[in-house]
């Protein structure tokens, strides 16, 4: 394959090429990709070239170049732009307009969404009648509020702005409003593959149900579902299993927690789910857990950890412990990261386990490498140091003895009741203990002809189910009718005899329970705009109920839970109530009792487990599989703002990779893999099965080890997510489905490209992350400003041949007849996890358009807001480089809003200029694409749309009636740019004027907190804060005030940036920074 020509020449990885540079000082303290630390010619060649290669002209027979520069010395011209024709059209009015509705005012629905078993409530902004933003609803446990304390105002008053009620989300729940316009959804009702009728559905199965009945074989009906905590669903399947006694009842998801639950029992005898307080623990081990990133809770565990990020925090820092095998989001911000293959984690944890005073745990039988060893007791002596105050948490795909030791250690240092807590399981578990488990029983039972009817309800078996099971070719071969329902008709859906579409969460009516049990209710914001049914009324249906009404049958659950009698004054008081749980979306004080626990005998536990590695032949490796940063476990395939959303740590998009350690490729190493370099395509050979798959070498993997992504290799997610990767669910067992022992890699003569943006727009030499140690920091509060002289710190005014302004608040009326504003936005690097939950975000609120696989390459990505992911070593003069175990720092980018902008005097045209508050703005209809703005900016943030991306995508994903879907997701408050502008973060300016005029309406002054952008609302740990700096009280104002503020190249370029950051600070163990 050709290389792409955008991109450095690649070089294989010379380890003493870098330890040469490193021991003579050279190259930067942190980088972005092995080609910047190893500072080769053509890197730095790359670096030089402002725009990429095949990006300076398009394929026009003449030369835009040329036409531009013709464009640029008539400035007349801009006066044209600014005066576009607009075609007529027609606006249909409402013959009477609903009487909430508003014309230009958005409304606000609570509801809730649900992945893989994990809920958190969502508020979801609808503009006449379709929703257009997700947001995080405060009321929810699972949504933190997006607000800072002091910003934060009561959501149930009636003059609180709407941005007190919203809460955090993760990138899943940003992206499901592209999901629910997908055109590639499911659209009718199949019968063997051609369109039939809900109507005809329903009489078949109440046929299918009635005949089953009659004839006593309940036993001969099958259900599989994922995990639930719907209490309605539940219900209904209950009521399906009473009406016809028998049906059996299986769950998969291929994303459990069937470890946790089994080393729950082993630990207390009985099966609970532990809730963990994260904004207590002082100390935090990790056992190859993300659980900043991902699993139940995980936005209130990011926003416990960030808390106690601050070092001004009146109870001190926390400090973060984690062991793993690959890189994590967890890793990355962990204090202290041990990488170790994910097999010989239970040595570790058993080891620890030892020194914490775990009773009945001995000497470890197996070796652990020396940093291990040193590891081990330090930290347990700084735990004991912390008693109740520590909290270990071991991660899904570590075995049932690691999660029993978990248990164990908790218990012993005092943290039970404290930093965790037990419940009872949100979701029921299968019935057959585990998921795998229960997959494997339905699977003997389709191969032994004991089904008659499978309904699959939102599943797709055929493409995630474990490889051994054999799960596609006994659902074929069975006699059992087949049903599906789902969002798309997919790999399973294509082999069933019906398909159903399934409603999104967004058009039906529904409930789950969060990671604590606390219930919220689902409510839809527009009708099924492809007629799909909700699992709840499929299930009502399938038990004979002609057509079920999803509301009616909520309402009717929870009347039975909440109603105090059927007196008309019951009746009337549950009315009351029930507008209320719909309006806030949270059942009240529904959250799941605390459990007692007691340990079990850990010694027997112990004695029975093998604790060595995996035995492994020569040349074998462990291979790793793990839930895909963006795409999950495949469900997202076909979702093109997750597939174009950069992993938070390789910055690969469109593609999985394999993740290899340098030290295996390295061309010094003298191994059969040695040389091959970035997008290499090896064979992965796991038993019988070969795949091949393109590698990524991975800075801090653990040696002996590699690891997939799990959710590509898709043959039937739709148009976006069809071809996109590589199957790693192929190479999966129901004995291995985490770590698979004895896989081998062989060399082939294929490269595969990919599409990374870890180097595109990298910034030459600076200093753009400052970092010092809590006690750093005490001893030198200024660190961040060591060797910086800033102006503004000092009351002084650097002399520029930039234009100056008066923001300040006294300088005469302003806007609205107030003194006027200056917005401004901080952002802590302490805080921010480079989740990127904010990238989605902010492409959802500002209708960017997503470019694809071949753009990207080609560094046309179009995103405003990226979140820069680097690298640091500190390497010992005559040692190897410390690729194993790099320092990771994120930093969130995006335009500056500088007070003395570069990019203003250079535009011919005046399409970017400078208001009266502020802010850097983009008039987009005087724009003409001359992008010397773009070549100006030293931030590298202004992003330049080289082609019709939005138009070609309408036109692609129109339907039968020659409209698509994806027209209704625009948000109206925002431009859609057209081919030929240039475009970057505008502070949401949207939104600004959006309180402004609401403040003028009221004749009062922007309150704090009124205004949030679309980043700081779904950032999960306040990471961002937006507000007025001529607010003295405001809380942006008061953290610029910080001495760790510091603004990116302010120094160098007297810039002035409206956007500053708070540095970096660390809370090492001083015996391991020692060790």
């Amino acid at each position: 394959m050709r290389e792409p020509q955008h991109a450095p020449k690649r070089t294989p990885l010379n380890l003493a090429a870098l330890r040469a540079r490193l021991d003579g000082a050279v190259g930067p303290r942190y980088w972005r990709g092995l080609e910047e630390l190893s500072q080769t010619d053509e890197f730095l060649g790359y670096l030089q070239r402002e725009f990429p290669d095949a990006a300076d002209a398009w394929d026009d027979p003449a030369s835009r170049r040329q036409f531009l520069k013709l464009m640029a010395a008539s400035l007349a011209l801009a006066g044209v732009t600014g005066c576009a024709f607009q075609p007529p059209e027609r606006i249909v009015p409402y013959i009477k307009a609903p009487e909430e509705l508003v014309q230009g005012k958005p409304l606000f629905f609570a509801t809730s969404a649900t992945i893989a078993g994990d809920t958190i409530g969502l508020l979801v902004e609808s503009q006449e009648g379709r929703p257009i933003k997700i947001e995080g609803n405060a009321l929810h446990p699972a949504s933190p509020a997006c607000l800072l304390p002091g910003e934060q105002a009561d959501p149930s008053a009636e003059d609180a702005p709407i941005s007190a009620a919203v809460g955090s989300t993760d990138i899943f729940c940003q992206a499901e409003l592209l999901t629910l316009y997908d055109p590639d959804r499911s659209q009718t009702v199949l019968r063997n593959g051609r369109p039939t009728t809900w109507e005809a559905f329903q009489e078949t199965m109440l046929a299918r149900f009635d005949a089953l009945k009659a004839d006593g074989r309940g036993d001969r009906v099958r259900l599989l579902t994922g995990s639930i905590t719907s209490p309605t669903l539940i219900a209904q399947i209950r009521a399906l299993q009473e009406a016809l006694p028998g049906v059996r009842w299986h769950q998969y998801e291929p994303v459990n927690r069937d470890n946790a639950r089994d080393g729950a029992i082993r630990a207390f005898g009985k099966d609970v789910q532990p809730v963990y307080h994260v904004e207590r623990a002082d100390r935090i081990v990790t056992l190859d857990a993300d659980f900043l990133a991902s699993g139940p809770g995980h936005l209130v565990h990011a926003r416990g950890f960030a808390d106690r990020r601050d070092p001004d925090n009146d109870r001190g820092m926390n400090r973060l412990y984690a062991v793993e095998c690959n890189l994590t989001l967890t890793g990355a911000k962990a204090d202290h990261r041990l990488p170790l293959p994910a097999s010989r984690i239970k040595a570790f944890a058993l080891a620890l386990a030892r020194e914490v005073g775990v009773d009945g745990v001995g000497e470890p039988a197996v070796a652990l490498p020396e940093e291990a060893l040193a590891w081990v007791g330090a930290v347990a002596r700084d735990l004991k140091g912390h008693q109740g105050a520590s909290l270990v948490i071991p991660g899904i795909g570590q075995p049932p003895v690691v999660h029993a030791l978990a248990h164990a250690m908790n218990q012993a240092l005092g943290s039970v009741g404290k930093t965790v807590s037990y419940i009872e399981p949100v979701a029921p578990e299968p019935e057959e203990g585990s998921h795998s488990e229960s997959l494997r029983q339905l699977v003997d039972d389709l191969e032994a002809d004991n089904v008659d009817l499978l309904v699959l309800l939102g599943v797709n078996p055929v493409y995630d189910a474990p490889s051994d099971l054999g799960f596609r070719e006994a659902m074929i071969e069975s006699q059992a009718l087949r049903v599906h329902v789902g969002l798309y008709l997919d790999e399973t859906g294509e082999l069933c005899h019906w398909h159903v579409p399934e409603a999104h969460f967004l058009e039906s009516w529904g409930d789950a329970r969060a990671f604590d049990g606390t219930a919220s209710l689902v409510q839809p914001l527009i009708a099924p705009l492809f007629g799909g049914r909700s699992a709840i009324e499929v299930v009502a249906a399938l038990r004979g109920e002609r057509n079920p009404d999803g509301r009616v049958l909520l309402e009717n659950y929870w009347r039975g839970q909440l109603a105090e009698g059927d007196s008309p004054a019951a009746e009337d008081g549950f009315a009351k109530r029930w507008r209320k749980l719909v309006h806030d979306g949270v059942v009240p004080d529904s959250s799941s009792p605390t459990v007692e626990v007691a340990l079990q005998d850990v010694g027997g536990l112990v004695a029975e487990e093998d604790f060595g590695p995996a035995a492994q032949g020569e040349g074998e490796l462990e291979l790793v599989l793990a839930p895909d940063p963006t795409i999950f476990d495949g469900r997202f395939a076909n979702n093109a703002w997750l597939q174009e959303c950069p992993k938070p740590i390789t910055k690969l998009t469109w593609d999985n990779a394999l993740m290899v350690p340098p030290s295996l490729v390295a061309e010094d190493s003298g191994g059969p893999l040695a040389g091959l370099q970035m997008g290499d395509v090896v064979g992965l050979t796991v038993g019988t099965v070969t795949l091949d798959v393109p590698i990524f070498v991975m800075p801090g993997h653990a040696e002996g080890a590699v690891t997939l992504h799990l959710g590509y290799g898709r043959e039937k997610a739709g148009r976006v997510g069809n071809g996109t990767g590589f199957n790693a669910y192929l190479l999966r067992t129901s004995a291995n489905p985490w770590v698979i022992p004895g896989a081998k890699l062989s060399r082939t003569d294929r490269t595969y490209e990919l599409a990374s943006t870890q180097l595109q727009r990298s910034i030459e030499g600076r200093d753009l992350i400052r970092e010092a140690t809590v006690d750093e920091y005490r001893a030198n509060p200024d660190f961040a400003h060591d060797g910086h002289h800033v102006s503004a710190r000092h009351g002084e005014e650097t002399p520029s041949l930039y234009p100056s302004y008066d923001y300040s608040a006294d300088r005469g009326e302003g806007w609205n007849g107030h003194p006027g504003y200056a917005w401004g936005m901080t952002v802590d690097l302490n805080r921010c996890i480079g989740c990127a939950s904010c990238v989605v975000a902010c492409q959802a609120e500002n209708n960017i358009p997503v470019v694809g696989k071949r753009e990207v390459k080609r560094g046309r990505v179009m995103h405003w807001m990226e979140v820069d992911r680097y690298f640091a070593i500190e390497t010992p003069r005559g040692q190897e480089p410390g690729l194993s175990n790099p320092k990771v720092a994120f930093q969130p980018r995006f335009c500056m809003h500088c007070e003395k902008a570069p990019c203003e005097p250079v535009c011919p045209v005046e399409a970017t200029v400078h208001d009266h508050e502020g802010l850097n703005n983009m008039v987009y209809n005087r724009c003409v694409g001359t992008r010397y703005c773009s070549n100006n900016c030293p931030y590298k943030v202004r992003h330049f749309n080289f082609l019709k991306y939005t138009e070609v995508r309408l036109k692609e994903t129109a339907l039968s009636s020659g409209v698509s879907p994806l027209v209704l997701l625009h948000n109206p408050d925002v431009t859609v740019r057209p081919r030929g502008v240039m475009e970057k973060c505008t502070y949401c300016v949207q939104r600004i004027y959006e309180g402004k005029i609401q403040s003028e309406l009221e004749g009062r002054r922007v309150r704090d907190g009124e205004i949030v952008t679309a980043c700081q609302s779904a950032c999960p740990t306040r990471a961002l804060v937006f507000g007025d700096l001529n607010d003295e009280s405001a809380q942006v104002t008061r953290l610029k005030q910080s001495p760790r503020n510091y603004g990116m190249l302010a120094e160098e370029l007297n810039t002035r940036p409206r956007t500053t950051y708070l540095a970096r600070v660390t809370n090492p163990n001083p015996e391991i920074a020692t060790a």
